[in-house]
């Protein structure tokens, strides 16, 4: 499962719904938090539930839908959930603070029979620091970082720079990697900038992120661009990976390509550069 870009899509808005998995993105995600208002909500599940079970829509690639924290009404988007179990392939946990909120919503999940994984957000101060028992919850398979709320909470300044959250951004792709999930970088809200995203995206590549959401359709390209690996690195990865089973055959765990010794960590890097280069075929 590839999750270069991730589209927020407000739950209240069914055409926008219907067209955004148009948008190539490799993850649509119907935002029943913070794009709602809150005397909307009601409409909201119910409209999201419609566009799930509609006949007409069929989308080829991943559904998710962002609920509610916890302790909030997670339970009661859940619920509405229940009739379109079978096309909701993820839900986003926003405000998560703690693996027991994961575990809270893995529970509700279960309780009205919506098998699906779990993306958690990370955009607390108290989410960033418990990021790793977060990101090793069982239910989990991705945890996003969340930039705006993280500075709104910890009163820090945004600059373009992004200095004021660099700390909290390696950490929780740490925690991801560590977990073996998914880590999905913050949103870049100025839709207008293009150039900005891809180079913030590249950015973000390179710390160790597999993904990105964004807000507007028109953001979709541009990351996908950031996380498209140069066609040499890919032809050097198909190497490795080709030399690799060479070696597994052989039975012997090290092995050269282009006369450097390759082992574990550069597989791993080179099934990475394939799988992205993949996502384009």
């Amino acid at each position: 499962m590839v999750r270069r870009s991730l589209l927020f899509t407000p739950g209240d808005q069914p055409g926008m719904m219907r067209k955004a998995p148009d948008s190539g993105a490799d993850v649509v995600v119907f935002d029943l938090e913070d794009a709602v208002a809150p005397d909307e909500k009601s409409v909201a599940r119910a409209t999201v539930s419609d566009v799930l079970t509609s006949p007409a829509f069929r989308p080829d690639c991943e559904v998710c839908v962002r609920v509610n924290p916890v302790d909030v009404a997670a339970d009661d988007d859940v619920a509405a959930l229940a009739p379109a179990a079978d096309h909701v392939d993820s839900v986003m946990l926003p405000k998560a603070a703690s693996a027991d909120d994961v575990r809270t919503l893995e529970r509700l999940l279960d309780e009205h029979g919506v098998d699906a994984d779990v993306i958690a957000l990370v955009e607390s101060a108290t989410g960033v620091l418990n990021a790793q028992e977060i990101a090793a919850a069982d239910a989990a398979t991705a945890v996003a970082f969340g930039a705006e709320d993280l500075s709104a909470d910890i009163g820090a300044t945004r600059t373009d720079e992004g200095t004021e959250v660099l700390h909290a951004r390696e950490h929780v792709v740490l925690a991801a990697a560590a977990a073996g999930v998914d880590a999905i970088d913050t949103v870049y809200t100025d839709i207008e900038d293009t150039d900005g995203l891809r180079e913030e995206t590249a950015f973000a590549a390179g710390l160790g992120y597999d993904g990105k959401m964004a807000i507007h359709p028109a953001q979709v390209e541009p990351i996908h661009d950031a996380f498209r690996p140069d066609p040499e690195d890919v032809e050097w990865a198909e190497r490795v990976l080709a030399a690799k089973s060479g070696a597994d055959a052989e039975g012997r765990g090290v092995f050269r390509v282009d006369g450097e010794m390759v082992d574990a960590p550069l597989v791993a890097q080179a099934e990475r550069i394939v799988a992205r280069a993949d996502a384009d075929r």
